[in-house]
């Protein structure tokens, strides 16, 4: 019998996770998470689901929600990924993780399936989930997509309800590299007759969310066309404006499917979504006094809406600890932030990190003020020792960055 440590260890060593080895992890087909969910009698048909895409935002939209239909009194999974310490992260109940036990059970039970269909970490961490929340007679569960959405392990559900956030440049390897052809694959998740809320649209993915919508005859409802009070939430950013619009957006659709959620239950939803929901990583603001906070954006859409809170913060110097996967455009992230920082470049500690000897070949000229470390503890703290009480240290370039800080 397994420990949950060995479980652990066992998942990640016999099953292609892409957070950590990348492009031989994908799946590019939904035949294994189909075979996968019948041998466990298709437990992704005994509950209500909301299915979230995008290119960013998915994961803060998701807990919002998920938090609101918390206070709302309704029984609540989640699932979104990648973890950030612990797996158990993408199987929660009302913000509580899964038990160690049931993992463990999980993995001894249908081990042999597991290796059988050749499945991915992904494909198991889904099928892992839509297990627990049939288990748990959840009322609802919030479901994230992972990479795209046509093709994506989660797109074997009939939600009430689909979301796509927004559309920007990530994953073009797998997804395209247009704006209107990742449209295309997230707009794999709209689902016959079921409404769909667009988070935000430009001038290239709008037509293509309008024509799928159209073809599948689901109510179309572009959040940026609609004005919300501007309710306050812990959620720190003013990125989250547009995620919480379209939240807004989604909650007032499902009230008119006939869910029971009431003004307050939406007021203190935002309130309290890293209180609900355990949410990290998203503005997360680790110290003041120099103000520390980390995030885990990492692609260009994302990068744009840190770049603009880092420069609505007052700080005298910035510090930046950065540390990135092998199938980024470093230089491309760079742009995000400015050359008048001090810069600590790092290596995140998984395979696909980005090997700090080759960072430094590739660092440009103009950023003069610049470190390099082996870890990410080193560099964070070579930026704590030399950063002033009125200063900022940023932490990113990667959710692995994130997650060893965290």
């Amino acid at each position: 019998m397994r420990t949950y440590q060995e479980t652990i260890d066992w998942l990640f060593t016999n099953l292609p996770m892409f957070q950590r080895v990348g492009v031989s992890a994908m799946k590019a087909d939904l035949t294994n998470i189909t075979a996968l969910c019948e041998y466990l009698g298709n437990p992704q048909t005994k509950f209500k689901t909301v299915h979230i895409a995008g290119t960013n935002g998915k994961g803060s939209t998701s807990h919002m929600l998920a938090s609101i239909f918390q206070e709302a009194g309704f029984k609540t999974g989640l699932t979104t990924s990648p973890h950030l310490k612990d797996f158990r992260e993408r199987i929660r109940v009302n913000g509580v993780m899964a038990e160690e036990e049931f993992v463990v059970d999980f993995v001894n039970k249908h081990e042999q399936k597991i290796i059988d269909q050749k499945a991915s970490f992904f494909e198991i961490a889904i099928a892992m989930a839509f297990e627990y929340f049939a288990q748990q007679k959840v009322d609802i569960a919030i479901i994230e997509t992972g990479l795209g959405g046509r093709l994506d392990s989660t797109n074997i559900i009939l939600p009430e309800l689909s979301i796509i956030t927004n559309i920007g440049l990530d994953h073009t390897q797998f997804l395209g590299d247009t704006l209107d052809k990742i449209a295309f694959e997230k707009a794999g998740i709209i689902k016959p007759n079921t409404a769909v809320v667009i988070g935000e649209t430009t001038a290239e993915t709008k037509p293509v969310f309008m024509k799928v919508a159209q073809e599948r005859n689901a109510e179309i409802i572009l959040a940026e066309e609609k004005h919300f009070q501007d309710l306050t939430s812990d959620l720190k950013g003013s990125y989250q404006i547009k995620n919480k619009r379209a939240v807004l957006a989604a909650i007032e659709q499902l009230q008119k499917q006939g869910w029971t959620i009431s003004t307050d239950n939406i007021t203190n939803g935002l309130l309290n979504v890293v209180k609900n929901t355990n949410l990290r990583g998203r503005w997360d603001i680790l110290g003041h006094y120099p103000l520390i906070v980390a995030d885990t954006a990492h692609n260009p859409h994302g990068l744009a809406e840190v770049s603009k809170q880092i420069n609505e913060q007052p700080y005298n110097q910035l510090h930046l600890v950065l540390g990135f996967v092998n199938d980024k455009d470093v230089l491309s992230i760079l742009q995000f932030f400015p050359k008048k920082a001090t810069y600590y470049f790092c290596q995140p500690n998984v395979p696909r990190k980005y090997d700090i000897d080759e960072l430094y070949q590739i660092i440009p000229e103009d950023i003069q003020d610049k470190h390099f470390f082996d870890s990410v503890e080193k560099a964070l703290l070579a930026a704590k020792n030399n950063a002033s009480v009125n200063d900022m240290i940023y932490i990113g370039g990667s959710t692995f960055v994130v997650a060893e800080v965290i």
